[in-house]
């Protein structure tokens, strides 16, 4: 069990907390009431996947197989061309 001070804990926060993670007990004494800091070693949340704000209709605008092409009505989609696969 490793004991320290408030003021010690704030000077040495990080090593502290890597003596948690490893598993050691640690106390920080202040006062003389006393807290232990322990790691939580809980699986993290993952984030749930959002909907598309996008609705894609054109299955050439799906595959990126379009691009911007400035035509006499201005700027315009146009398919690629003459890539070869």
């Amino acid at each position: 069990m490793t004991r320290y001070t408030a003021a010690e804990a704030r000077k040495h926060l990080s090593g502290l907390l890597n003596a948690a993670e490893r598993g050691q007990e640690v106390v920080i004494e202040r006062r003389g009431v006393r807290f232990v800091v322990k790691a939580d070693r809980s699986a993290p949340r993952r984030a749930k996947r959002r909907e598309s704000i996008f609705e894609f209709i054109d299955p050439v605008v799906m595959e990126g197989e379009w691009t911007w092409a400035w035509g006499r009505k201005g700027l315009r989609f146009a398919p690629r061309r003459g890539r070869a696969r």
